[in-house]
C-alpha cells in the first residue's frame, strides 16, 4: 500500500474537537463549572433557587462551594472533550473500581483561610483558558543537540514506507556494531536480539566507493501515551501483526529521559543513551526491509511495506529533563518539548494516543505506583493533598506552567496532572498536523476491540483486507 504524504504544515488555531477520533463522536462546548448561566433548568427557577441557597450560606462556604466546582472542572474537563451528546459522562470499563466515600470532609480541607480566598479565587478562574504555546524556531532545536540533526538525514529512502536511510559504519564500530548499546545492559531479551543480529550483521552492510553502510529507520508511529490507558494492550496486539516490526523494549523512554542521561530523574543523572542506541531498537525492521530494497527476497514488496513503532507512555507528558539540566532558567515552562524534536527530524510521524477517565486513570496508576498502604481512604487524601498543591501553583502561575512543573511533580502524592489530557494534546498539535493523530479512549477499547483496532489500522495505512479478516 501507498504511504499517504501528511501535511506538517503548522496549524495553530486547531482545537480538541478536530483530531481524528476513533469513532465519530460529536463533542459539546466545555464550560467551566462557576458559569451558572446556561443550565437545563429554566432560567427563573434556577435563579430563584440560587439565591435562596445563597442566603442560607455563608461566604467562606460560598467560596469554597465555588472553589470545588472549579477544581472538578480541572479533574474532568479532557474527558468531556470527547462526551457523546446523547450518552452517559462516564461509560461503564472492565472491571471499574471507584474509591468508596470515606468520612473526610473536603470542604473543610479546602477551606483554609490562610491558603484561599476570594481574590485567589478570581485569579485561578482567570487562568482556566488554554493559550497556544510559542513554538521554538528549528535553528533553535538544532542547536541543543546537532550530533542528532547530523545521524538523521532531511529526507528518507523513497519507495519505502518506514523513515528509513543509509548510515555510513565508521572504522570504530567494527565487526561488533552492538557492543557498546546502553539498551542490552538492561533487557535481556534485547540482548539476545542483538547477539542475533550480529552474527550476520556483515550480510546486511552495503558498500559502495570503499565505504560500508547500514539501513537505519526510526518509527513509523509513536504511541505516546497515557500511563494507565491500554497502551501497553494495544503494543502487544499490534506485535503480532507480521507488517509490524516493533522494537523488543515496548517503553525506551529515549525522547524524555535517556537521550538527557536520565533512567528515572529521582536516582539522578546517570549516562546518556546516545541516537545511534535507540536506532539500533529498529534494527530488526531495518533487515527485513534492506531485503525489500536488495529484491532478495521473495516478499520484496511486503518488506518495503514494513512498518516499525515504540510506545514510550512518557512521550506526551513528561518533559522534566529541562528543570535538571537547565534548573538556572528563569522560565515557568519549558523551552522545548519532545514533541518539537520528534517532528524536527520526523515531520510525518504518525502519532497514538491512549486516553482514559481521568479518575479511573489516577486511581489506576495509585494503585500501580504505591507500594504500601494502598487503600481507597489513601487514595482520596492524597487526591486532596495533590489537588491543595494545585491550587497553590494557579495562584502565582498559569495552567500550562502548572502542568509541566517539575517541582510541583515532585511533590504531589499523585500523579495528578497527567490527566489534564487536553493541555498536552494542543500542544502537540502546536507541531504536527491534526491528521497525524488519532486518539482513542480506553473505554472505546474495552467495549469494542475490533473496531478500535480497525481504526488503528485505517490511521497506519499497513494493513491489507486479509490480515483484517484475520483479526
Amino acid at each position: 500500500m501507498q504511504l499517504k504524504v501528511c501535511s506538517t504544515q503548522r496549524d495553530h488555531n486547531l482545537s480538541f474537537h478536530s483530531l481524528p477520533l476513533a469513532g465519530n463522536y460529536r463533542t459539546r462546548l466545555v464550560r467551566t463549572f462557576l458559569d451558572f448561566r446556561c443550565t437545563n433548568t429554566p432560567r427563573n427557577l434556577d435563579t430563584m433557587l440560587l439565591l435562596s441557597h445563597l442566603r442560607c450560606i455563608s461566604k467562606a462556604k460560598l467560596v469554597t462551594f465555588l472553589v470545588g466546582l472549579t477544581l472538578m472542572f480541572f479533574i474532568m474537563a479532557s474527558y468531556i472533550l470527547m462526551w457523546d451528546k446523547e450518552r452517559l459522562p462516564l461509560t461503564s470499563i472492565p472491571y471499574q473500581v471507584r474509591p468508596a466515600d470515606t468520612s473526610t470532609n473536603t470542604a473543610d480541607v479546602l477551606l483554609d483561610k490562610s491558603f484561599m480566598d476570594r481574590k485567589m479565587l478570581l485569579n485561578i478562574n482567570s487562568k482556566l483558558q488554554y493559550t497556544s504555546r510559542k513554538v521554538p524556531d528549528k535553528k533553535d532545536i538544532v542547536d541543543t543537540n546537532p550530533h542528532l540533526f547530523s545521524v538523521i538525514p532531511r529526507h528518507f529512502f523513497p519507495g519505502v514506507k518506514s523513515p528509513c536511510w543509509y548510515q555510513e559504519i565508521s572504522k570504530e564500530l567494527g565487526s561488533d556494531p552492538y557492543k557498546s548499546n546502553r539498551f542490552t545492559l538492561r533487557s535481556k531479551t534485547f540482548k539476545n536480539i542483538c547477539d542475533h543480529m550480529r552474527a550476520d550483521f556483515h550480510q546486511h552492510v552495503w558498500r559502495r566507493d570503499g565505504r560500508r553502510f547500514r539501513l537505519r529507520c526510526l518509527p513509523y508511529f509513536y504511541i505516546i501515551g497515557q500511563p494507565k490507558c491500554g497502551t501497553t494492550d494495544l503494543f502487544h496486539r499490534l506485535l503480532m501483526l507480521p507488517e509490524v516490526k516493533f522494537n523488543i523494549i515496548k517503553e525506551p523512554h529515549w525522547w524524555t529521559r535517556k537521550r538527557f542521561g536520565y533512567i528515572r530523574f529521582r536516582t539522578g543523572f546517570q549516562e546518556r543513551f546516545p541516537i545511534d542506541d535507540y536506532l539500533d531498537l529498529f534494527d530488526l525492521a531495518a533487515q527485513s526491509i534492506q531485503g525489500g530494497i536488495y529484491g532478495n527476497s521473495s516478499g520484496d514488496h511486503h518488506a518495503l511495506q514494513i512498518i516499525t513503532g515504540e510506545a514510550s507512555a512518557s512521550t506526551m507528558w513528561d518533559n522534566q529533563a529541562w528543570s535538571y539540566l537547565h534548573g538556572d532558567i528563569n522560565k515557568s515552562e519549558p523551552p522545548f518539548l519532545a514533541q518539537d524534536f520528534i517532528h524536527a527530524v520526523q515531520p510525518g510521524a504518525k502519532i497514538i494516543i491512549m486516553l482514559r477517565d481521568p479518575v479511573e486513570r489516577l486511581y489506576s496508576d495509585y494503585l500501580y505506583f504505591t507500594m504500601v498502604n494502598k487503600s481507597s481512604e489513601d487514595f482520596h487524601q492524597k487526591v486532596i493533598e495533590s489537588v491543595h498543591l494545585f491550587q497553590r501553583c494557579l495562584s502565582d502561575r498559569s495552567l500550562r506552567s502548572c502542568v509541566y512543573n517539575t517541582s510541583l511533580y515532585n511533590t504531589m502524592p499523585v500523579r495528578l496532572t497527567l490527566g489534564m489530557y487536553f493541555v498536552f494534546l494542543l500542544d502537540w498539535l502546536t507541531v504536527f498536523h491534526k491528521e497525524q493523530i488519532l486518539v482513542l479512549r480506553l473505554e472505546d477499547y474495552a467495549a469494542n476491540l475490533k473496531e478500535t483496532i480497525k481504526n488503528v489500522f485505517d490511521f497506519l495505512d499497513a494493513l491489507c483486507q486479509q490480515t483484517l479478516r484475520q483479526h
